[in-house]
C-alpha cells in the first residue's frame, strides 16, 4: 500500500481511498496526499474539507482518479 500511496504523491494525483477508522467504520473518500511516514500519512480528506492523519495499515483500497481533459478549440 505504501507504494500505491508514493506513487499517487509523486504523479500529484487525487485519489479515492477505501479506510477503515479505529472504531471499525469503513469510509470512501477521495484524497491528496501531501506527507507519507513510517507508518502514516498526511493528505487532504474531500470529504471532511480539512488536513487528515491516516494510518498505512487502515487503507483497505487506494486508486488514483483519472480525469480526461479535453481540449476546447
Amino acid at each position: 500500500m505504501k507504494e500505491q500511496l508514493l506513487k499517487v504523491l509523486q504523479r500529484n494525483q487525487l485519489a479515492d481511498m477505501m479506510y477503515i477508522s479505529r472504531t471499525g467504520e469503513i469510509t470512501k473518500r477521495p484524497i491528496k496526499v501531501t506527507k507519507i511516514a513510517d507508518d502514516s500519512f498526511s493528505a487532504y480528506c474531500f470529504v471532511k474539507h480539512a488536513k487528515r492523519t491516516f494510518i498505512i495499515e487502515n487503507v483497505l483500497a487506494l486508486s488514483p482518479v483519472i480525469r480526461n481533459e479535453r481540449e476546447v478549440i
